[in-house]
Protein backbone atom coordinates (compact mmCIF):
# COMPACT_ATOMS: atom_id res chain seq x y z
CA UNK A 1 0.00 0.00 0.00
CA UNK A 2 1.09 3.41 -1.18
CA UNK A 3 1.32 6.33 1.49
CA UNK A 4 0.52 9.43 0.52
CA UNK A 5 1.77 12.93 1.33
CA UNK A 6 0.46 14.85 4.11
CA UNK A 7 -0.78 17.87 3.24
CA UNK A 8 -3.34 19.01 5.91
CA UNK A 9 -7.10 18.08 6.16
CA UNK A 10 -7.86 21.22 3.80
CA UNK A 11 -5.48 19.86 1.53
CA UNK A 12 -6.80 16.58 1.53
CA UNK A 13 -10.10 17.20 0.86
CA UNK A 14 -9.89 19.26 -1.78
CA UNK A 15 -7.86 16.87 -3.97
CA UNK A 16 -10.33 14.07 -2.43
CA UNK A 17 -13.58 16.31 -3.74
CA UNK A 18 -12.11 17.53 -7.13
CA UNK A 19 -11.28 13.56 -7.52
CA UNK A 20 -14.51 12.14 -6.65
CA UNK A 21 -15.47 14.26 -9.26
CA UNK A 22 -13.84 13.01 -12.09
CA UNK A 23 -13.84 8.96 -10.72
CA UNK A 24 -15.73 7.22 -14.10
CA UNK A 25 -13.23 6.68 -16.51
CA UNK A 26 -13.98 7.34 -20.23
CA UNK A 27 -14.21 5.11 -23.18
CA UNK A 28 -12.71 4.63 -25.68
CA UNK A 29 -14.39 3.99 -28.82
CA UNK A 30 -13.40 3.26 -32.47
CA UNK A 31 -12.63 5.92 -34.85
CA UNK A 32 -13.44 8.53 -32.30
CA UNK A 33 -11.07 10.36 -30.72
CA UNK A 34 -11.24 10.60 -26.78
CA UNK A 35 -10.64 13.95 -25.67
CA UNK A 36 -9.88 14.73 -21.83
CA UNK A 37 -8.39 18.01 -20.68
CA UNK A 38 -7.56 19.13 -17.05
CA UNK A 39 -8.20 15.55 -15.33
CA UNK A 40 -7.35 16.10 -11.98
CA UNK A 41 -5.32 13.08 -10.41
CA UNK A 42 -4.67 13.56 -6.62
CA UNK A 43 -1.00 12.76 -5.07
CA UNK A 44 -0.20 9.41 -5.31
CA UNK A 45 -3.21 8.22 -7.12
CA UNK A 46 -3.63 6.95 -10.80
CA UNK A 47 -6.15 7.23 -13.73
CA UNK A 48 -6.77 4.43 -16.36
CA UNK A 49 -8.81 4.02 -19.40
CA UNK A 50 -9.19 0.28 -21.48
CA UNK A 51 -10.24 -1.51 -23.78
CA UNK A 52 -9.97 -4.56 -25.77
CA UNK A 53 -7.94 -4.51 -28.74
CA UNK A 54 -6.74 -7.47 -30.95
CA UNK A 55 -3.60 -7.96 -33.22
CA UNK A 56 -3.97 -5.48 -36.52
CA UNK A 57 -5.88 -2.41 -33.94
CA UNK A 58 -4.14 0.59 -33.54
CA UNK A 59 -4.29 2.94 -30.22
CA UNK A 60 -3.21 6.34 -31.43
CA UNK A 61 -2.28 7.98 -27.91
CA UNK A 62 -0.66 11.22 -26.51
CA UNK A 63 -0.88 12.72 -23.51
CA UNK A 64 0.54 16.08 -21.57
CA UNK A 65 1.09 16.45 -17.65
CA UNK A 66 1.50 18.97 -15.33
CA UNK A 67 3.74 17.56 -12.95
CA UNK A 68 5.54 14.30 -13.79
CA UNK A 69 3.99 11.02 -13.77
CA UNK A 70 4.30 7.44 -13.89
CA UNK A 71 2.48 6.36 -18.22
CA UNK A 72 1.75 2.47 -18.93
CA UNK A 73 -0.02 0.16 -21.25
CA UNK A 74 -0.19 -2.89 -19.87
CA UNK A 75 -2.87 -6.16 -19.72
CA UNK A 76 -3.36 -8.59 -17.01
CA UNK A 77 -2.20 -12.48 -17.86
CA UNK A 78 -3.44 -14.21 -14.79
CA UNK A 79 -2.25 -12.38 -11.57
CA UNK A 80 1.16 -11.32 -14.11
CA UNK A 81 0.73 -7.05 -15.10
CA UNK A 82 2.09 -6.72 -18.55
CA UNK A 83 3.23 -3.50 -19.58
CA UNK A 84 4.48 -3.54 -23.58
CA UNK A 85 4.83 0.61 -22.50
CA UNK A 86 6.16 1.96 -19.51
CA UNK A 87 7.40 5.37 -18.97
CA UNK A 88 8.58 6.84 -15.28
CA UNK A 89 8.55 10.46 -14.62
CA UNK A 90 7.31 12.24 -18.01
CA UNK A 91 5.18 14.56 -18.20
CA UNK A 92 4.48 14.30 -22.05
CA UNK A 93 4.42 11.39 -24.36
CA UNK A 94 2.80 10.19 -27.78
CA UNK A 95 2.92 7.34 -29.88
CA UNK A 96 0.81 4.64 -31.95
CA UNK A 97 0.58 1.27 -30.31
CA UNK A 98 -0.15 -2.16 -32.18
CA UNK A 99 -1.04 -5.33 -29.93
CA UNK A 100 0.48 -8.59 -30.36
CA UNK A 101 -2.20 -10.43 -28.00
CA UNK A 102 -5.77 -10.19 -28.02
CA UNK A 103 -5.96 -8.39 -24.53
CA UNK A 104 -7.73 -5.69 -22.68
CA UNK A 105 -5.59 -3.18 -22.40
CA UNK A 106 -5.68 -0.34 -20.25
CA UNK A 107 -3.42 3.42 -20.33
CA UNK A 108 -3.07 4.26 -16.39
CA UNK A 109 -0.99 7.02 -15.55
CA UNK A 110 0.29 7.62 -11.64
CA UNK A 111 0.87 10.63 -10.25
CA UNK A 112 3.44 11.37 -7.71
CA UNK A 113 3.47 13.62 -4.35
CA UNK A 114 2.30 16.63 -5.87
CA UNK A 115 -1.04 15.29 -7.83
CA UNK A 116 -1.10 16.58 -11.22
CA UNK A 117 -3.83 17.66 -14.13
CA UNK A 118 -3.69 15.27 -17.19
CA UNK A 119 -4.62 16.08 -20.99
CA UNK A 120 -4.69 12.97 -22.88
CA UNK A 121 -5.85 11.96 -26.52
CA UNK A 122 -6.57 8.44 -27.77
CA UNK A 123 -7.57 6.98 -30.94
CA UNK A 124 -8.69 3.70 -31.60
CA UNK A 125 -8.42 2.45 -35.30
CA UNK A 126 -9.57 -1.04 -36.29
CA UNK A 127 -7.89 -3.68 -38.00
CA UNK A 128 -9.48 -5.71 -40.29
CA UNK A 129 -11.90 -8.36 -39.13
CA UNK A 130 -12.47 -11.83 -40.56
CA UNK A 131 -15.58 -12.41 -41.60
CA UNK A 132 -17.34 -15.76 -40.60
CA UNK A 133 -19.26 -17.13 -43.38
Amino acid sequence: MRKRAATGAAGCASWLALALTACAAPTIREGAPLVVTDRVIAPHDSHETCVKLVPGDRLDYQFKAKSPVAFNIHYHEGKVIVMPISRDGTTSDAGIFVPRYAQEYCLMWEAGPDGTFLDYRVTLNRGPREVRR
